[in-house]
């Protein structure tokens, strides 16, 4: 059975996707979804993000990890989706970080597009690329592993 795309998800979708909630709910909606293959993410970089209080005074940049916590973020809605899951049934954990590269500085006012590539999955385990661009231009890159699990609460029972 093949699954239809998403086009979009919007801001309550990914909430009923992802645990979590702002200020670490780092995109803003996700397009371009094709289940089990790709996605991208959005993330509007505002002046208002609480990191700017010291990334740094004067001269806002929005922190590497940040980035690829938003590329994480936006694989973990990708495979959730994918796997028909919601908020309460898997949760998606971080297992590692690869090739991490940072290209140019993510400012404030800046458009973050989020684009995540499947490229295993052997359940539990799927591991993604991503890449994050500002105006076209590439400003962070990452290979990244996640595991599906049980949340704790359904594990301890």
């Amino acid at each position: 059975m093949t699954e239809k795309a998403l086009e979009t998800a919007d801001i309550r979708r990914l909430m009923e996707l992802l645990p979590h909630r702002p200020p670490m709910l780092l995109i803003d909606r996700m397009t371009d979804i094709v289940p089990n293959v790709s996605a991208t993410g959005v993330k509007a970089i505002s002046m208002n993000e609480p990191c700017f209080v010291g990334h740094f005074p004067g001269y806002p940049i929005f922190p590497g990890v940040l980035i690829i916590e938003a590329m994480a973020q936006t694989a973990g809605a990708l495979v959730m989706h994918s796997i028909g899951a919601k908020v309460g049934d898997k949760i998606v954990y971080f297992m590692g970080i690869d090739k991490a590269r940072f290209r140019q500085p993510v400012t404030p006012g800046d458009l973050l597009l989020l684009q995540v590539k499947m490229q295993k999955a052997r359940m539990p385990v799927w591991r993604f690329a991503g890449e994050a661009y500002v105006n076209g231009k590439l400003c962070a890159e990452a290979e990244f592993t996640a595991m599906i699990s049980e949340p704790r609460e359904k594990a301890d029972n």
